[in-house]
């Protein structure tokens, strides 16, 4: 989970993810939302995949990314045990 919250972190990362929840891109779909540098842009996705946030599948020549909903699932799990007030 350390690895998510770290993927988090980082307004660009987050930005990503929310292209995502639109559609499954990529990395050059991704790149051309953003003004860096397409090795940057794999960075932060290799940060996303580390964190497990996104996944990647290859097709022919391309990855296309994908939000990986189960982390989603186990992060807001988590969260609602506050909202419970659970130990």
């Amino acid at each position: 989970m350390n690895e998510s919250f770290k993927a988090l972190a980082d307004p660009t990362r987050r930005k990503i993810l929310e292209l995502l929840k639109e559609s499954n891109l990529t990395a050059g779909e991704v790149s051309d939302h953003f003004n860096m540098t397409k090795p940057s842009i794999s960075n932060h996705l290799k940060i996303l995949k580390q964190g497990e946030l996104i996944q990647g599948k290859k097709q022919g020549q391309f990855i296309i990314y994908s939000l990986n909903n189960n982390t989603f699932q186990n992060l807001i799990s988590w969260f609602t045990t506050f909202e419970r007030g659970e130990k």
